[in-house]
């Protein structure tokens, strides 16, 4: 049965140059144990910083996109995090990204999600981080380091909206729902993550090793 995508081999796919791999070949995204370690890495943390790691690692978005978050965004009876999508020609876009029930758990431990919900104007002004965007780079970059992920070009929050693709793809997310959760304007850009080397690219592979 089809799930809706059409086949990548009719996606007109953008060149590989400049989207997972930099002008050297190197990686530009997370691999799983990666994304693992970093996660790790982040229990180790304050709590702000934990959360923030969590919703860059879990949903995919920009970190402008996590920092733009206010209260009433987190929407915990639906299990959704609700992004305005930046990167669009106008304001108001929005897409919800499904998360984790842990990660809902802590933001609402840490935010006081339910509380500012209940409170007058149900959260709207309440942004969940105060740090501006170097800072967070920044904290992101040292939790990175922490987990011993190096220097690459994968070492940094936008590595973790690649490797957020990646894993969603691998797992056989249809390409039309990464499509959304990240953001995308064209599928054309989501099919990248499909010629990503994954654990069944190597496994065929091994067949002939």
């Amino acid at each position: 049965m089809s799930d809706g995508s059409p086949p990548i081999s009719t996606i007109e796919m953008k060149p590989m140059s400049g989207q997972l791999f930099d002008h050297d070949g190197q990686r530009k995204y997370l691999t799983a144990d990666e994304r693992e370690a970093f996660l790790k890495a982040a229990e180790r943390a304050p709590r702000e910083v934990r959360t923030l790691c969590g919703v860059l690692a879990f949903t995919g978005c920009r970190i402008s996109e996590a920092l733009a978050l206010t209260a009433d965004r987190v929407d915990l009876a639906g299990r959704l995090i609700v992004f305005e999508s930046l990167k669009k020609r106008r304001k108001g876009v929005y897409r919800g990204v499904p998360a984790p029930p842990a990660l809902l758990d802590a933001l609402d431990l840490v935010h006081n999600i339910r509380q500012l919900q209940q409170a007058r104007g149900g959260g709207r002004n309440a942004r969940l981080w105060s740090m501006s965007r170097p800072t967070a780079w920044r904290q992101v970059k040292a939790i990175m380091d922490a987990a011993g992920i190096g220097s690459g070009p994968q070492a940094s929050p936008k590595g973790l909206r690649h490797g957020f693709g990646v894993a969603a793809v691998s797992a056989g997310i249809p390409l039309n729902m990464v499509q959304k959760w990240l953001g995308h304007a064209q599928l054309s850009t989501t099919a990248i993550y499909a010629a990503a080397v994954g654990d069944e690219e190597h496994h065929i592979a091994s067949r002939m090793w």
